[in-house]
């Protein structure tokens, strides 16, 4: 049995009040209908269609990895007739619509779906709300069987009534849909093609329509407004604080902790506020992360602090490390066991050996440092000359003073020590003592130069 999945994203989303397409807009990181397509790909979905139409070329463009069949809805029609525009590429086994607005759909509740559908049944997801104001009502029968969906424009007073709504996601077979479409009618309010008026065929054919439901209503919320989008981007974040909680980390105030990717945490991890976890980040056991920080693509080891303000990308520590405050570790920054990175450090492409220490003020990059190291504050590698980048190799045990300006390609050699205020072009030997600074002169009883008073001018 195959599965097609079409994914509804033709929608100019004109409440947005943006020039992006609707469904391009990001939560938690990441376009909304890639949400939907993610959520697809584990059902194992077969053949994956999305509907474009405002803005399809930057759907397109944004979804250029992914091996979906696009088809174009020109006019704006109603869902009917999107779903019509890939028709033709069906398969003939399972179709189940999605839409690329509604990204917080659950992979099991759709399996519960598909697994309701054969050639006697089709499977209608619907969600019973307080608050049903918009939505179309589910109509059933006296047996409690449904036969049709009334949009809230359309619907009578006792229609309106009903608290089982809608949510526009159905799963039928491949044939039924090709029965259905092409009877569809553009008599109503709007003046659209309803997909939903499908299910008043089916049931006139004789075909159940079995309903299935959500776990919870956020899973069909869809997005209309940047409000929607703020309050759908909160409910998500609360629900991925609420599993990290589960898990056993610590979080300061689940309501300010932004995940947009996959955050993986050992045991009693702690989490200040404020903090935005990007792509994916693994925080080892016993990790502590101040307030205010930013990781992306990098993996925190063992018993590590990463105090408040640091922006880490990119980045490997290794175990018992010290980050910041005012840190940044830009990508290819490593750090051996116990290295410590301090305040208003940066580092890029570094390799930082065990115990050494870069604690203040100081630019580290396309570097490799050895154990033990010192580097005084202020301290910099030059590695660009204009056109090409140059490595800085620092052995073990070497103490670099403050002030110092490294000009790569340079090697500052096992025990070496490099006085304050250098620049170091040249080799250094181990165990040498390295200084090159201008020479100090001091005249006594100096004349200081003074203004002229407002007389003289």
């Amino acid at each position: 049995m195959t599965l097609d999945v079409v994914i509804l994203a033709a929608g100019q989303g004109k409440r947005m009040r943006s020039n992006k397409p609707k469904v391009l807009h990001r939560l938690a990181g990441k376009p909304m209908v890639r949400h939907v397509i993610d959520t697809a790909s584990q059902l194992g979905a077969d053949r994956l269609h999305v509907v474009v139409g405002h803005g399809g070329d930057q759907v397109r463009v944004a979804l250029g990895d992914c091996p979906a069949h696009f088809a174009v809805q020109e006019e704006q029609k109603g869902t009917g007739h999107a779903v019509s525009q890939a028709l033709g590429a069906l398969g003939h086994d399972k179709v189940l619509v999605l839409y690329g607005d509604v990204p917080l759909i659950r992979r099991d509740t759709l399996a519960a779906l598909l697994a309701k559908v054969d050639e006697r049944h089709m499977g209608l997801l619907t969600v019973t709300l307080d608050d049903p104001d918009g939505y179309g009502r589910i109509l059933r029968n006296g047996e409690g069987q449904v036969v049709a969906i009334v949009e809230h424009k359309d619907a009578s007073g006792a229609e309106r009534a009903v608290r089982e709504c809608n949510t526009g996601i159905m799963a039928m077979t491949a044939a039924q849909l090709k029965r259905w479409l092409p009877q569809l009618s553009a008599d109503n309010a709007q003046g659209e093609y309803y997909l939903t008026d499908v299910i008043a065929m089916a049931a006139a054919e004789g075909v159940i329509i079995a309903t299935a439901q959500p776990s919870s209503p956020l899973e069909v919320e869809g997005v209309n407004d940047r409000t929607q989008m703020a309050s759908l981007e909160r409910a998500y974040q609360l629900t991925i604080a609420e599993r990290l909680m589960d898990d056993g980390v610590a979080l300061a105030d689940p309501a300010r902790l932004d995940v947009r990717g996959t955050l993986t945490c050992g045991h009693d991890v702690e989490i200040d506020v404020g903090c935005v976890f990007e792509g994916e980040v693994e925080l080892g056991e016993g990790v502590r992360i101040g307030p205010y920080c930013v990781i992306r693509d990098s993996h925190i080891g063992a018993e590590s602090v990463v105090e408040a303000h640091c922006v880490v990308e990119g980045a490997v520590a290794a175990g018992f490390n010290r980050i910041g405050p005012f840190a940044r570790l830009r990508p290819g920054s490593r750090l051996s066991v116990r290295a410590k990175v301090g305040n208003f450090v940066e580092t890029k492409n570094a390799e930082v050996g065990e115990g050494s220490k870069i604690n203040h003020l100081s630019y580290v990059g396309d570097a490799r440092l050895g154990r033990e190291v010192n580097v005084g504050a202020g301290t910099i590698t030059c590695n660009y000359d204009g056109a090409n980048k140059h490595h800085t190799e620092i052995g073990d045990e070497v103490f670099i003073g403050s002030n110092t300006a490294l000009v790569a390609p340079v090697t500052v050699g096992r025990g070496a020590t490099v006085g304050a205020g250098s620049t170091i072009s040249k080799d250094v030997a181990d165990g040498a003592l390295a200084v090159a600074r201008g020479r100090q002169i001091s005249k006594a009883d100096w004349p200081r130069p003074r203004k002229s008073s407002a007389k003289d001018q």
